[in-house]
């Protein structure tokens, strides 16, 4: 199983909105990057990721789970991308700044500090658990098989 950050705009699509739709979860449309369509490919039920406000707030705010894997994105009339669905998981107590993560030497290699504008980016197992315990997570969540 793996870990993933997706980035949102919160006035667009934020953290609260995500949790407002339940287990019912929403889909991750508009991607139109082939990187990060990429990733959601790679993607399976049960992946966890950050959910990221980009913009003026820069911030993982909470932990979203892949509920279905890839498939067309219905926003895309050329029909090259595609998308997943998500849900809510928990929010973090603390919200992880993106400055927080590159003053954190344990995090130097991550995507997220070397390619802040990629909307879907893998986490490793060693991010993730770093970053959880900088948002104050008592207990770390990992990825279901």
């Amino acid at each position: 199983m793996a870990y993933w950050l997706f980035k949102s705009e919160p006035n667009t699509w934020g953290w609260q909105d995500q949790v407002n739709r339940g287990t019912k979860g929403e889909h991750w449309d508009g991607v139109r990057n082939y990187q990060a369509n990429n990733n959601m490919k790679a993607m399976k039920i049960g992946d966890l990721g950050f959910f990221y406000h980009s913009v003026d707030e820069k911030s993982v705010v909470g932990i979203v789970r892949v509920i279905k894997e890839h498939y067309p994105d219905h926003t895309d009339p050329k029909e090259r991308f595609g998308m997943v669905d998500i849900e809510a998981v928990e929010a973090l107590p603390n919200p992880v700044t993106l400055q927080d993560v590159k003053d954190t030497p344990d995090l130097k290699d991550m995507v997220l500090v070397n390619n802040s504008r990629l909307s879907v980016q893998p986490v490793t197992a060693e991010e993730w658990k770093r970053v959880c315990k900088m948002g104050g997570l008592k207990k770390i969540p990992t990825a279901k098989k």
